[in-house]
């Protein structure tokens, strides 16, 4: 008896790398790929969603930010703060919430994620989108640092093996303003006003940082063709 063939899937994720819940929503999502691994062959694409684009590149205070955003209280942003470092432990990820004190514009980040599915191949280059959007969440909720500083973007592009110096062309010029806004735009267009966002097949759209169980029957669902 032969093992059927895995079921090709393709997976896009739409996200913002300011985003807390994005974090949980994608190591939720790798939990349930590694479960299905036999089942699913997942192609992942990394799309951009920017949760505040008129930010200034200095970026803003987020207690300010959220005051002005939600009408949150401080109680209340310290809850929210607790309840995502909780969940972030949960799923193996450190939100190192002493170090985030600011919000940030995150446009030139998401330049530098559609260079980098541009980049991917067959072999070393696979994997590198996901590298990437991993390591600016790290950079950001772990390390505090600013996913706005073209410093900071250029180096953890090299850190994931990516040329640092056409990161840096990259990041000097205009390069892929447009792709990323055309794409912003189409997700908008599609109904897509809160991430993460996750759409399966362009047609299954499951919202939230949901735990790896949901996305786990969601996936195997849809391979069964449910």
């Amino acid at each position: 008896m032969t093992t059927p063939a895995p079921t090709p899937m393709k997976i896009d994720f739409v996200s913002d790398v300011s985003c807390p819940w994005c974090v949980i929503g994608l190591k939720s999502l790798e939990d349930a790929l590694g479960r299905v691994a036999g089942e699913v062959r997942a192609e992942l694409h990394f799309q951009p969603f920017e949760l505040n684009p008129q930010m200034p590149a200095e970026g803003q205070d987020i207690g300010e930010h959220l005051a002005e955003k939600y009408g949150s209280t401080p109680e209340q942003s310290q809850r929210n703060r607790e309840m995502i470092r909780a969940r972030g432990q949960d799923v193996g990820f450190t939100f190192s919430m002493d170090k985030r004190s600011r919000i940030y514009n995150t446009f030139d980040a998401h330049r530098l994620l559609h260079w980098a599915e541009e980049e991917e191949g067959e072999g070393e280059g696979k994997g590198r989108q996901l590298a990437l959007k991993e390591a600016l969440f790290k950079a950001y909720f772990t390390d505090g640092e600013s996913p706005g500083s073209h410093e900071v973007l250029a180096r953890v592009a090299g850190e994931v093996g990516l040329d640092i110096t056409r990161a840096k062309a990259i990041l000097a010029s205009g390069e892929y303003a447009d792709a990323v806004r055309e794409r912003e735009q189409f997700y908008l267009q599609q109904g897509i006003h809160s991430v993460p966002a996750v759409i399966i097949n362009d047609k299954h759209l499951i919202s939230g940082g949901q735990p790896a169980e949901v996305f786990e029957q969601a996936l195997r669902q849809i391979a069964a063709g449910g």
